[in-house]
Order: C-alpha cells, then sequence, then structure tokens
C-alpha cells in the first residue's frame, strides 16, 4: 500500500475506505468516506458508524451539512481536473462559514503549485497521485507563493505594501 497522503509532517497511508454508492453501510467498525449525495439522502442510515468522513464532488452544496459537520472526521473535496476551483470556494465555505474544524483533504487532481493556494483555503491534507508531484514533495520542494492578491482569513499572512487587500506569507513580506 503506498503513502498518498500528504500532510505538513510528509506522507501517510490513507485509511480509509470508499463506500461505493450501491454498496450497503458496513456494521463492522472502520473509517469509511461517503459521497455527500448518499449521506444527505438518508443520514440516519449511518448513524452506527463511528467513523465517518464525506466526499464532496464539484458542484456540490456543501451548506447542506452544516447540521452535520460535528459527525465528520474528514471531509475530502474531489478536484476531477486542476481546471476546477470550484473545490476551493467549498473548503472556503467549511472553514468559514461553517466552522468546520476536522481535517479537509483536497483528492483528485492535485498539483504541486496548487497546494500552497488550496492551503490558504483551508485544506490540510492532500491525496497526491500525481507523480511529478509526489516525487517534489518526497524531496522537500513546496511551490512557494510570495504575494497573494486575495484576502484570506490566515494568521500567518499579514500586509504587504500599501495595499490592505495584498497579502504575504510571514517572513516573506516585503
Amino acid at each position: 500500500m503506498q503513502a498518498d497522503i500528504y500532510k505538513e509532517n510528509g506522507f501517510s497511508i490513507d485509511d480509509w475506505q470508499l463506500l461505493e454508492e450501491d454498496q450497503a453501510v458496513p456494521t463492522e467498525p472502520g473509517r469509511f468516506l461517503v459521497s455527500l449525495e448518499r449521506f444527505v439522502a438518508a443520514p440516519e442510515a449511518f448513524a452506527d458508524l463511528r467513523e465517518i468522513a464525506i466526499l464532496v464532488r464539484a458542484g456540490d452544496d456543501v451548506t447542506v451539512l452544516a447540521p452535520h459537520l460535528d459527525r465528520f472526521t474528514m471531509v475530502a473535496i474531489e478536484f476531477a481536473a486542476f481546471s476546477d476551483g470550484r473545490g476551493y470556494s467549498s473548503a472556503r465555505l467549511l472553514r468559514q462559514r461553517l466552522c468546520y474544524r476536522g481535517e479537509l483533504r483536497a483528492v483528485g487532481d492535485v498539483l504541486l503549485d496548487q497546494i500552497p493556494l488550496m492551503r490558504r483555503c483551508g485544506f490540510d491534507a492532500f491525496k497526491v497521485v500525481h507523480e511529478p508531484t509526489r516525487r517534489a514533495l518526497e524531496t522537500g520542494h513546496l511551490a512557494e507563493v510570495p504575494l497573494y492578491l486575495q484576502p484570506a482569513a490566515r494568521p500567518d499572512e499579514q500586509p504587504a505594501g500599501a495595499r490592505a487587500w495584498a497579502r504575504s506569507p510571514v517572513g516573506l513580506a516585503r
């Protein structure tokens, strides 16, 4: 089994099992990942699962999860294509508006240069299957963004220059 979950301290093995749409809800203990659509259709069906995570796909409305967020150990947001940015919006909604504090994981087409931007939106774990990205992260290379032109609610950024909306990671301010 390949370690493909990247966090700040390196790679680890993914121990979540995707529960397919037609698969029965298991009775044995485990860590199960369920699609948002399936969970919202029948949340009571998952009441006996001790650890549950939700898979959010592009276009899913994450606000429907608000009354259930305290049940989820992890929320995985799928990036079907690197060019589809809807996952960034879902992450911001979960972190800032819905105050979700569990693990927020980017899955799918995750590339090296996206990781710093994904972190700004609240992601703290990344399922990396893109081999060049894996190799770069294994050698300690992470893309650096010296200046952001959008506001974010992160304590590790500070104003950069005369524009109030310009932000720089702490230690990189000009």
